[in-house]
């Protein structure tokens, strides 16, 4: 079951914004009628106040309408309301000079005059207000404005009224629409940069992400390139050498060999050191994307002196929350502490505007693939599929990674009916732990962790704490490590 507010804690905050936004201009119709409507109905006489309230209660209904369909414009999800706006303003006008021609009509009283100046005045700046809601240039909302001022000066110096009063009187009656008319401007820019701002905090993240791929390609290409380039000069010498029945075609291809296991051992290496992660280093460029996106992060606690595996566990710990709060809910803090608490290390991640469900922030809207083993290099199906992706292994089974190891250049049988097949996985133990992991409920990105952290005998805690509070809790233990590292 929702809770209560559940439903605006789930928006974004460009969102938020918007449906302030439009909630105030639904709410000033409200206050149109009460604030200007009521006292008219009191002070004056029945025989004009009764349509006069009428006509405003008309005047605020088709005022909400059009503040609605002109927030929606404005975020291009409906033409531009030109006829809305057009029977607004002909209508504002109207009840305007009606009010105006009804407080010359009737004898001489401050209360009647003041409360049907003040309903005039009302039902402009609303009426103004919201027609400026559907407008871009400041030159159309400055002739709006102008436009109902030389109309109420005209008709004051229609009504016989001196030259100073009837300037006096327009100025008194323009100075709320006018205001009316800034604020809806002003609301619309604040919206519209909101909104530009979310997308990019958005992009900045997605460049994040893509930055980090192509290090990951330029690393491997700085790896292996030449090393390719190598190996097919040598074997295309070699093909020549054997159709010349030369023995150094053996020599060559024991060459080719060697190059290929030297590349498959960079290689590892390349992978190896990519998946391990530091944890000063991740705490850094946390601290430093959380910022960039406009999330205040703060990072407590010393990593000195932790050993190297509890380290690189906790740094995978930390990035890929990091990547949790950029992607999912709509956080603007993010708290990051380490303690070590009677030889264990703890590391909390907390962070607000969490989404409805926990899983969420946990990686299970993307499946935790993306952040948990494609952008990392891996392809996490189990755990026996992370031992052979961290080997840099991409055959098919034992017996290709045994043949490949041994300078083959065929994969077996086996290997090829499942390269056929289209898998990339490792053999039939990571099939079966694949078909045996859950489709729903947990994130992959959570289970990798997990994974991680159980190597190092550490535990893994993820979920809602509070409202829209959202913490990750990994805990390792110092002494079985300390005596590992």
């Amino acid at each position: 079951m929702r809770m209560p507010g559940g439903w605006w804690r789930s928006k974004s905050t460009p969102a938020k914004v918007e449906t302030y936004t439009r909630w105030s201009y639904h709410f000033f119709a409200v206050f149109e009628v009460v604030l200007f409507g009521l006292p008219v109905l009191a002070q004056v006489p029945l025989r004009f106040s009764g349509w006069l309230f009428a006509a405003l209660c008309g005047h605020a209904l088709l005022s909400t309408a059009t503040a609605s369909r002109a927030v929606d414009w404005t975020r291009g999800r409906r033409e531009q309301p030109v006829r809305l706006m057009w029977t607004l303003g002909a209508v504002t006008a109207l009840f305007a000079a009606a009010t105006l021609l009804v407080t010359d009509a009737l004898p001489a009283d401050p209360d009647s005059g003041g409360a049907l100046g003040s309903l005039a005045t009302g039902a402009m700046g609303v009426g103004i207000g919201t027609i400026t809601l559907g407008m871009r240039g400041r030159r159309w909302m400055a002739a709006l404005v102008a436009g109902f001022a030389a109309g109420c000066l005209a008709l004051a110096l229609i009504l016989h009224a001196a030259p100073d009063d009837a300037v006096v009187a327009t100025l008194a009656l323009m100075l709320f629409p006018g205001f009316m008319a800034f604020a809806a401007a002003f609301s619309v820019w604040l919206l519209n940069a909101v909104y530009e701002l979310d997308e990019a905090r958005e992009t900045r993240a997605r460049l994040a992400v893509a930055e980090e791929r192509l290090r990951f390609g330029r690393d491997l290409h700085d790896v292996i390139g030449r090393n390719l380039a190598v190996i097919a000069l040598k074997s295309e010498l070699a093909v020549q050498l054997a159709r010349r029945e030369r023995p150094e075609a053996v020599e060559q291809m024991i060459e080719v060999q060697r190059i290929a296991q030297e590349s498959q051992r960079e290689v590892r290496d390349v992978v190896r050191g990519y998946r391990e992660a530091d944890l000063g280093v991740e705490l850094t460029g946390a601290r430093g994307v959380l910022n960039a996106a406009g999330i205040a992060c703060e990072v407590r606690g010393e990593t000195a002196g932790l050993p190297a595996e509890v380290q690189s566990a906790l740094g995978w710990v930390v990035r890929e929350a990091t990547t949790n709060v950029l992607r999912h809910g709509d956080a603007a803090r993010c708290d990051v502490g380490i303690r070590v608490l009677e030889g264990r290390v703890v590391l909390t991640v907390e962070n607000d505007g969490a989404e409805s469900d926990g899983a969420e922030n946990g990686g299970a809207e993307n499946g935790g693939v993306e952040n948990g083993g494609v952008e990392n290099g891996g392809v996490e199906n189990g755990p026996a599929a992370n031992r052979e992706a961290e080997n840099g292994r991409v055959e098919n089974s034992q017996a290709a990674n045994r043949e490949a190891e041994n300078g083959g250049v065929e994969n077996s049988q086996a290997a090829n009916r499942e390269a056929e097949n289209g898998r990339v996985d490792n053999g039939p133990a990571a099939n079966r732990e694949a078909a045996d992991a859950p489709l729903e409920g947990r994130g992959s990105g959570l289970a990798g962790l997990r994974e991680r952290l159980a190597a190092v005998d550490g535990t893994l805690e993820a979920g809602r704490v509070r409202k829209g509070v959202f913490r990750v809790v990994a805990e390792v233990p110092l002494a079985g490590n300390e005596a590992t590292a």
